[in-house]
């Protein structure tokens, strides 16, 4: 009697939500995905983060720490660190974004669109700042308003709340030795972030049951209304010409899926949103938007399934 063949395992894909600087939910959460996987399917799982790295939380030094180490640690793994907008504002500040891309006149270039927000953003006006991108100035400024109304918290130094991870390298929020403080490695780590990740032959679990899909992952989304394919080719270029990058910073309009990725049925993933929303093949997975006391969250592919940091799938001490 013939011998019935094993059934093909499928490689796990790991889709992590925006860590903000919070190293105990990021390494609970990898504790929680190995337990979940079990270590052997867990080593050799892909790992995509979404982006957003740093700012609101403590601990954005020790958090890219953690990243940094992830490929001399678990070498069978694959990793792949998408930008944030976040990311793009840090990196902008210390002198990190990549420079193929430069204008004409510098990145002051990108200061016309949102100079009308400078007095209330308060835009940081230190050293070096004339050649700075303006997400940069934006990023290490000192918001008027100290109040952010619509989630009800107080902005922790600049409208991206930076103030965390200036302290995070021991240095006052604004100050222009962050770009002396911030380590070689690190530097590279945020000059090095991919806008998108585009895989083939993605195994998902759907209502028809298993089936394979290419996946392209950016942290907030395509816009719906724009055409996909030069979308693509400026994200895999990494055009810092722009004042904004909408894939990196849109809300509404990069929400739903475009309808070309809906036809051909491809996986859209994005984190971002500070939500967690699963509409047929679009993933959106920030479950905590980079606030405190809620969890950090992560997708498992095939199964779909969530896990947190906050679940008990390990020995906590």
């Amino acid at each position: 009697m013939a011998d019935v063949p094993k059934p093909r395992e499928e490689r796990a894909v790991c889709l992590i939500g925006d860590v903000h600087g919070y190293i105990s939910k990021l390494e609970r959460l990898w504790r929680n995905l190995e337990s979940a996987l079990g270590t052997s399917s867990f080593e050799t799982a892909l790992i995509i983060f979404l982006g957003d790295y740093c700012d609101r939380g403590p601990d954005t030094s020790r958090v890219i720490d953690f990243l940094i180490s992830l490929p001399s640690r678990y070498p069978r793994q694959s990793h792949v660190f998408l930008c944030g907008n976040h990311d793009f504002a840090f990196a902008a500040f210390i002198g990190a974004l990549p420079q193929h891309v430069l204008p004409a006149g510098g990145f002051r270039q990108t200061w016309d669109e949102y100079l009308q927000n400078e007095e209330r953003e308060g835009w940081y006006k230190g050293e070096g700042y004339e050649v700075m991108h303006v997400q940069a100035r934006r990023w290490a400024g000192s918001i008027k308003e100290k109040l952010n109304a619509k989630k009800g918290i107080i902005y922790q130094g600049s409208i991206y709340d930076a103030g965390t991870t200036f302290k995070s390298y021991g240095v006052p929020h604004g100050h222009p030795d962050l770009m002396k403080a911030v380590p070689k490695e690190h530097k590279e780590f945020l000059a090095d972030l991919v806008w998108v990740h585009e895989e083939d032959n993605v195994c998902i679990q759907t209502s028809e049951g298993l089936s394979y899909h290419k996946l392209i992952a950016v942290h907030a989304g395509l816009v719906t209304k724009q055409d996909v394919e030069s979308q693509l080719k400026m994200l895999r270029y990494r055009d810092t010409s722009q004042p904004k990058v909408a894939n990196l910073s849109g809300r509404k309009d990069v929400w739903d899926i475009p309808k070309a990725l809906a036809d051909e049925k491809i996986i859209e993933v994005s984190g971002h949103h500070g939500a967690l929303h699963i509409d047929g093949l679009r993933l959106i997975i920030d479950e905590s938007g980079g606030l405190k006391d809620l969890p950090l969250a992560a997708m498992i592919l095939p199964s779909k399934r969530i896990i947190r940091n906050t679940d008990v799938l390990v020995d906590q001490h």
